[in-house]
């Protein structure tokens, strides 16, 4: 009896948790599908009255919400594929190739986790005005990458080291070489790491604003987060549209996150047992 208490207590604060998570998800979802006069004159959490399905349609329309959407997706998807390129290879020259300086490298590319992003907002803005890619999606690839890399690192290299060296070994001595080996035997190995890294990176940068405000300034070129904060108009705004377009760019990173929570949090603890 005391066990069952103990199990009905516990459940019932996880399903209050869960309740206060979601009201903000059901609230936009309800807030979407009204005009100004329901969401103004009417409770918040009500039935819109009737279903104004047209807020859709116009974000896809008339705010032309597709063009952001697509310049979301190709900055995420690149970031996430250089990320993943790029963690994987130097974690594996840190880990297992043996030089002078190889724990002091690994400790350089963590110390990029304590550098705040405001920090490097203006430097970054002077160097790309310098190099001319303001206004490109790579102004937005590049610190994306380099700010998602430590972590990635992070995760990767903690990883590695649960990997026995005689994998490799046994490899050599089969006739592979430093590449064969690391593509035909590690990297299927990775899996769990990777699609961690890959969920972590998918979720900064599809999100991110500051640096797509700062970095964008073309229409043609603004990611979806700006170019919901630019709906809002100077005199007059219609906020359902609006509604509808933030719940357009949040449904990626809900669905991204409540299909795959499981796989990140393996991936967080498969480099916990060592290293």
């Amino acid at each position: 009896m005391k066990n069952r208490a103990l199990k009905i207590i516990k459940y019932t604060i996880l399903n209050v948790f869960l309740i206060i998570q979601l009201m903000p998800l059901v609230w936009l979802f309800l807030f979407s599908l009204k005009d100004n006069n329901q969401i103004f004159n009417r409770p918040a959490f009500s039935l819109p009255a009737p279903f104004v399905f047209e807020n859709y349609t116009r974000v896809f329309q008339n705010l032309k919400i597709h063009i952001y959407l697509f310049n979301s997706v190709i900055v995420t998807v690149m970031t996430m594929l250089v990320t993943l390129l790029f963690a994987t290879m130097a974690a594996y020259a840190c880990t297992r190739m043996r030089f002078k300086y190889g724990k002091a490298l690994i400790m350089v590319f963590l110390a990029g986790i304590m550098i705040p992003v405001h920090a490097s907002l203006l430097p970054l803005f002077i160097l790309f005005k310098n190099i001319g890619i303001l206004n490109t999606r790579w102004s937005l690839i590049i610190p994306y990458t380099a700010f998602a890399l430590p972590v990635a690192l992070f995760i990767m290299t903690g990883f590695l080291k649960t990997l026995p060296v005689e994998l490799e070994e046994a490899a050599c001595i089969d006739g592979c070489n430093i590449y064969q080996v690391f593509f035909r035997v590690i990297l299927p190995l990775l899996k769990i790491p990777l699609s961690t890294i890959a969920i972590f990176t998918f979720i900064n940068a599809w999100n991110e604003l500051m640096f797509a405000l700062t970095f964008t300034t073309e229409a043609g070129m603004k990611t979806l987060p700006v170019a919901v904060m630019s709906f809002q108009g100077i005199y007059m705004t219609d906020w359902g549209p609006i509604g509808a377009a933030m719940l357009v760019a949040t449904a990626p990173t809900f669905l991204i996150y409540l299909f795959l929570s499981e796989q990140m949090q393996k991936g967080m603890l498969a480099g916990a047992v060592k290293g």
